[in-house]
């Protein structure tokens, strides 16, 4: 299933992926620190939303109280539930 969610407070604006049974995969930011944006993906493909999540949450960038990455924890989670909410 293709999942999209709204980043707050970060550059990036736009995080897409897909979700398989809680496996994240075809990440794509947009907006954002192109390098970093680039990266992210390549690290959390194939992993489980849950390991994503424990890795990234909590991350800030700079004097923001996120980051790029805590909003990819957050957004995979949230996929995770759309994803089971789909199955129900």
């Amino acid at each position: 299933m293709r999942f999209t969610y709204k980043t707050e407070g970060t550059c990036s604006k736009l995080i897409e992926m897909d979700i398989n049974d809680g496996v994240i995969t075809g990440v794509k930011f947009t907006g954002g620190c192109n390098g970093n944006l680039k990266c992210i993906p390549i690290l959390v493909d194939g992993m489980k939303a849950d390991d994503i999540a424990a890795k990234l949450s909590g991350v800030t960038c700079g004097v923001r109280n996120t980051s790029c990455g805590d909003q990819l924890a957050r957004a995979v989670l949230a996929a995770k539930e759309a994803e089971a909410a789909q199955k129900a």
